[in-house]
């Protein structure tokens, strides 16, 4: 189910995190206590359905409690069609599961996660990018969780 608001999203359990794109999705998750965010691989993506079981495997062997999804919004807080697209991307998770989906706006994760990584190579940027953003995504929500 998709939450409009995070008092009705659960106050216990992991947290599973998700950047999602056109070409990647991002995974980060948290530990049960909600103090730490790991990052994991992520996930590249051919078809959604494949990336929908995949997360799914992760939702049961990592026994998560609720999920966070970047939401990419204008500077002005209207959609874009990327925006459209992870909506759509969570109406189909939704449908999958019945653990809740709550959004998150995620403008300027991507140069945080960038920062973050600091100085490697282009490739290796690349590869944690995604789940970096992810990680970030999923720490401002714990942070929001816990104001609450």
């Amino acid at each position: 189910m998709i939450l409009s608001d995070y008092k009705d999203f659960p106050r216990l359990g992991r947290i599973l995190g998700l950047d999602w794109g056109l070409r990647r999705c991002g995974i980060a998750i948290s530990d049960i206590n909600r103090d730490f965010v790991f990052t994991r691989e992520q996930i590249n993506i051919k078809q959604q359905s494949e990336l929908i079981q995949k997360i799914i495997g992760l939702i049961q062997d990592e026994n998560i409690s609720g999920v966070v999804l970047g939401l990419p919004l204008y500077a002005d807080g209207s959609d874009s069609d990327t925006t459209k697209m992870v909506r759509e991307f969570a109406n189909t998770l939704s449908a999958q599961t019945d653990l809740p989906i709550i959004f998150i706006e995620e403008n300027l994760t991507s140069a945080a996660a960038t920062e973050e990584i600091g100085h490697k190579s282009i490739s290796k940027i690349k590869s944690e990018l995604d789940s970096v953003s992810a990680k970030i995504i999923l720490e401002n929500a714990i942070s929001m969780l816990k104001r609450l």
